[in-house]
């Protein structure tokens, strides 16, 4: 009885329940990626033209990355309470619009509706910090494939709510809005006590390495799972209870991750847990040595000022010869007084930085744009996607939203993976995976551009693909680089690049593109003079619903999207040529 007492309480402080039980909350974290799914349904029953649901469209994106008070409730608060608060914005914001969609409520302006879009969409963020915040604190060793398969389960969310929504089978279609309101709140608030630290970096098993292929193959099995039945319920004309079956398997496989926790717990013998330091703690310890002279500190920068290019050339074993041996000769010069060692400004690459001193670094800004251009190209694409498939002749928009969702979570598996990877294996930058993602973006986004047949297919991957990669790239790097303490904060920021990138890309340009383009097709049998004129008439409405055939809709749009990952790729890879070195000072001693 003692020992099953003694397991229940492990079982309950297990990182690994935490970690799980974080997996389902960010199923919940993707309601945004269901925005191509309902924006049709607004714009149909409010009337809208294309680019009011554009500025609905930015709306839902700041909501989903201003976590400026998320972050800052995640400190405060208990993670529990934050949870909470994001549950009730969600509930409240997206509730609301249900009931103006539905002729429940009054209609309101469009910027009333925007409000409501940013509260409903803004929840996200609680749950999103409250997640990663948590278990990067529990598996600090492991940043790459606990964010990779967090965020991927966030990506994957607008697949899982789609297939859940089917059993619904309801004729209308603002009950998927019903859905969002309702279903991420009962999630949260059945899960929210367990999503907490628990000291996961004491907890470090030799079973660590085989828990996470589990989970991997857990989640490559998700992907394939939902991507056949999608295929199966587009392609097949099937009955209720076969689809009910679906969505049922559908919860066996998310709810399987649980047994990792559980068999740690009451089927292995309780070994005494390797203590794990810190990263940033190790690296002190380890490679970052610092020697104190008569007051002053010696630390990394000094010896890379002072250090020969040619050394970065040397083997790894003869560079940390070298370099300790130039540490030396520093000391010996600095009590001598040939030199005069600098006092220490503030944290250096690697170590915890507040949002304040991360704000003056050319590295946080080049990893800022770098996202900017990748992450808001492919979210204009998301933003965009029923009414790419629309224009391209395509009468079943869910199957791409579903289709986007399934590679946006497996680009960030996938570049949670490879990227850990590079650093693991080759003490490497890890921008460089975000690199390669974006030269794929840039691919994709030329695919949509040109229309082909199956273009919309092959597009939707390569852009959902690389777009997920820099949701598990740039976290990981972001607290490698700047530190853990205020991971929240500083990942809060970065995510601001999401909402200006669709601000611009999105509301600016993929609208007005899409509305003038409309304007051309609807009055093509006038003049050139009155059709000029119609052109401006139709672009400056906001009335005239515009609606657009061919690939010429998004032609423009796309190849610009396409020359700003190219720009993305040479900011990625500015920071792999500044960084090298940081990883290599981070990473050589757990290579050895």
């Amino acid at each position: 009885m003692v020992h099953l007492k003694e397991s229940v309480g492990f079982f309950f402080n297990n990182r690994w329940l935490v970690f799980v039980a974080a997996m389902w909350i960010q199923t919940c974290a993707g309601i945004g990626y269901l925005f191509g799914s309902i924006s049709p349904t607004i714009k149909k029953s409010l009337n809208y033209n294309q680019r009011q649901i554009a500025r609905l469209g930015v709306a839902k994106d700041l909501g989903d990355s201003v976590g400026f008070l998320a972050g800052t409730l995640c400190e405060i608060l208990p993670l529990w309470a934050a949870l909470l608060v994001g549950a009730i914005q969600n509930f409240i914001g997206y509730g609301w619009v249900w009931l103006i969609v539905t002729s429940r409520a009054p209609s309101l302006p469009l910027w009333a509706m925007c409000i409501l879009i940013f509260i409903g969409t803004n929840g996200e963020t609680y749950f999103n910090t409250a997640a990663l915040v948590s278990c990067v604190q529990n598996f600090p060793k492991s940043r790459g494939p606990v964010v990779g398969i967090l965020k991927g389960f966030a990506g994957l969310g607008g697949a899982i709510l789609t297939q859940i929504y089917a059993v619904i089978h309801s004729p209308n279609h603002a009950s998927l809005i019903f859905m969002i309101a309702v279903g991420p709140a009962m999630v949260i608030i059945a899960l929210m006590f367990i999503i907490r630290p628990v000291g996961g970096h004491k907890q470090v098993r030799p079973s660590d390495g085989l828990s996470f292929s589990f989970i991997y193959s857990i989640c490559l099995l998700l992907a394939s799972y939902l991507m056949g039945v999608m295929l199966v319920e587009d392609l097949i004309d099937l009955s209720h209870t076969v689809i009910t079956i679906f969505t049922a398997i559908l919860f066996i496989l998310l709810a399987i991750p649980i047994v990792i926790p559980i068999s740690l717990s009451f089927f292995q013998e309780q070994r005494e847990p390797v203590e794990e330091g810190l990263l940033s703690e190790s690296k002190k310890q380890e490679t970052g040595k610092s020697e104190y002279v008569d007051g002053h500190e010696i630390i990394f920068s000094e010896v890379e000022d002072e250090k020969p290019k040619e050394v970065d050339a040397l083997p790894a074993s003869e560079r940390q010869k070298r370099i300790a041996q130039l540490q030396a000769k520093l000391a010996q010069a600095a009590a001598k007084g040939a030199v005069r060692i600098k006092r220490k400004r503030g944290p250096h690459r690697g170590e915890d930085f507040t949002l304040m001193q991360a704000l003056i670094k050319a590295d946080f800004w080049l990893m800022f744009f770098s996202l900017l251009f990748g992450s808001g190209s492919g979210l204009t694409v998301i933003d965009n996607l029923g009414q790419i498939s629309q224009s391209l002749g395509y009468d079943n928009t869910h199957v791409f939203v579903s289709m986007i969702s399934i590679w946006n979570f497996l680009g960030r598996i996938g570049g949670g993976y490879f990227s850990e990877i590079i650093v693991r294996d080759y003490a490497y930058p890890r921008h460089a995976a975000m690199a390669v993602a974006q030269v794929i973006m840039a691919i994709g986004h030329f695919f949509f551009a040109m229309g082909w047949p199956g273009a919309m297919h092959i597009g939707t991957l390569l852009v959902g693909l690389g777009y997920g990669a820099h949701w598990a790239i740039v976290p990981a790097a972001a607290s490698e680089l700047f530190g853990l303490r205020n991971f929240g904060a500083l990942y809060n920021f970065l995510t601001l690049a999401n909402p200006a990138g669709s601000m611009v890309f999105s509301g600016v340009i993929a609208s007005s593109i899409y509305d003038m383009e409309a304007a051309k097709q609807a009055h093509e049998y006038r003049g050139t003079e009155s059709n000029l004129a119609s052109v401006l008439s139709s672009f400056l409405s906001v009335d005239e619903p515009l609606k657009c055939e061919g690939a010429i809709c998004f032609f423009l749009t796309s190849m610009t999207m396409s020359g700003l990952c190219i720009i993305a790729v040479v900011l990625s890879m500015i920071l792999v040529h500044r960084t090298k070195v940081v990883y290599a000072h981070l990473y050589e001693k757990s290579r050895g």
